[in-house]
């Protein structure tokens, strides 16, 4: 059994690539629910092929190389093809709607897009909201490059080189293009498998969209770094979910809350051998409510280890111990593998149980935003700590409890009210699957709080119970006015729910309009 070092990795994807394939070739790498599995070798031949033919296309280091590919074999082999031959892989996110990606396939520079078949007409009307240069390669079930596309030899690489472009969300403007060396591609997966001691004999479930950072560095970059393997699924599925860990033998897996809310609430139970082999669950992305894990842990008994990570820091900075280590339920954990502080306004670190903002140093952090020198500079301090925007404190024993976004924060009367805290009561209801608090404009107070929840199928309680839960658990002046009713709320394609978009996607009723009115959105309930 091989364990991981404790210090980052030297090197870039492709010598870890070469390594992996040198050491471990015949051993399986990757594997898929409806496609063959992939060996270290067989990864590591066909990814030198795809960059010997990017290479054969007249691309050198450093080119942008975009990837429209969902979660499969093709994606997998992509991206370590763009990778291995030292390009920018310029992942683009799937579900980001069409001005999203066509800004994003512009911004990056791509010369070439690898576009999946499926993915043809979302290309298309990419490029009718920008202007996009980029040559399109089709991937079906193999790679159609241009006819008469030669191969060519790899420029040398070396771990500071640009390796990884991947967009924010845009929530609150433009997306940013994060933008990633192979180094700290690298120690995003180190820190994952520093964090929860993998070895070469886990098997993790990927069932995220490896466009996004959490999936691509958790479940891609981490069995990379240390050995084991990977099952990649097209997308969650909460019927499938337990049939597929024990089918191919996971000993974890990588989720959101959303998620764990999901399997929660659902009516399929893993068998007693696939409980005992799973070590652990990993949730990310937003915060986890207590009463979920708990209750998650006390149906299922497979602990719930809660992390923290963006996508400037390719993904984990935060990690509760591993079973037996102390675990605190409420907080992110604590820092492997990076540098966690508190920081003042004027950027001084804060002593412990001090409010500030969190902040990050350390090798998995980004070179900068792409062609965003200003940005940058606010993000990055001149001694290298990266602002992350959120809110938190840090208790006696290094562990973060975050409590809230900068962004996010709801300012009532001149008061803020972190919306997490309103969460967490309202999750603390059987019948609440989803939710989340935000603001709304307020002539008296500047913002006024309302929420937005989905129920369980079957759930009895009301609107105005939810309400009364709140103001018990958190008091009147926190307390939503108003709890919205949906079906779906609005989620990122990590699954996290997108809590600035709630306020446009919600009706606000007039002051004269009768309480519980219905329209097609939503439905709300008003506080007296």
């Amino acid at each position: 059994m091989t364990e991981v070092s404790a210090t980052p990795p030297m090197g870039t994807v492709r010598s870890w690539l070469d390594l992996r394939a040198d050491l471990d070739g015949d051993s399986v790498s990757h594997l898929f629910p409806s496609a063959a599995p992939l060996t270290w070798s067989a990864l590591r031949d066909q990814a030198a092929e795809i960059a010997a033919r990017l290479s054969g296309m007249g691309l050198s280091k450093g080119d942008s190389v975009a990837l429209m590919l969902p979660n499969g074999p093709q994606g997998v082999l992509s991206l370590f093809g763009v990778l291995y031959g030292g390009f920018r892989a310029a992942v683009i996110n799937l579900v980001a709607g069409t001005e999203a990606i066509g800004y994003a396939l512009s911004h990056s520079d791509a010369l070439v897009v690898l576009v999946g078949e499926a993915q043809l007409d979302l290309l298309l009307a990419a490029k009718g909201a920008h202007d996009v240069a980029a040559r399109k390669v089709v991937v079906g079930h193999d790679i159609r490059w241009p006819e008469g596309t030669p191969t060519a030899p790899l420029d040398e690489l070396h771990s500071d080189d640009q390796a990884l472009l991947m967009y924010t969300s845009g929530t609150t403007g433009r997306p940013k293009g994060v933008l990633h060396s192979h180094a700290s591609l690298l120690a995003g997966g180190w820190t994952t498998a520093l964090a929860h001691e993998l070895t070469d004999r886990d098997r993790a479930l990927c069932v995220l969209p490896i466009y996004h950072i959490n999936g691509l560095c958790v479940t891609i970059m981490a069995p990379l770094v240390a050995g084991g393997s990977v099952v990649v699924c097209d997308r969650f599925s909460a019927s499938r979910f337990w049939t597929t860990c024990a089918d191919h033998e996971i000993t974890w897996f990588s989720v959101v809350p959303t998620i764990i809310s999901h399997l929660l609430h659902g009516d399929a139970d893993p068998d007693a051998a696939t409980k005992a082999r799973i070590r652990f669950g990993r949730s990310a992305s937003s915060a986890l409510a207590v009463e979920t894990q708990s209750a998650f842990e006390t149906r299922f008994g497979i602990p719930i280890v809660e992390t923290m990570g963006l996508t400037e820091t390719a993904a984990q900075i935060l990690s509760n111990p591993m079973p037996p280590g102390s675990r605190k339920i409420g907080s992110p954990g604590k820092a492997y593998g990076n540098e966690v502080a508190i920081l003042s306004p004027d950027l001084v670190p804060l002593p412990p149980e001090t409010e500030g903002e969190i902040a990050v140093r350390g090798p998995n952090v980004m070179l900068g935003y792409y062609k965003n020198a200003e940005v940058t500079k606010e993000a990055l301090t001149e001694d290298g700590w990266l602002r992350t925007g959120d809110l938190g404190r840090m208790d006696a024993d290094g562990y973060v409890f975050v409590t809230g976004r900068l962004k996010e924060l709801i300012i009532k009367g001149g008061e803020n009210i972190a919306p997490r805290e309103v969460d967490e009561a309202l999750y603390s209801h059987p019948d609440v699957v989803e939710a989340a608090a935000f603001a709304r404009p307020c002539k008296i107070y500047g913002e006024r709080v309302e929420a937005a929840v989905k129920l369980r199928d079957g759930a009895t309680v009301s609107r105005g119970d939810l309400i009364l839960l709140c103001e018990q658990k958190v008091g009147k002046f926190k307390c939503p006015d108003m709890v919205h009713v949906m079906g779906e709320l609005p989620k990122g394609p990590s699954g996290k729910i997108q809590r600035l978009r709630l306020a446009e996607l919600t009706t606000q009723p007039e002051r004269h309009e009768p309480k519980h009115k219905k329209n097609q959105n939503t439905v709300e309930a008003t506080r007296d």
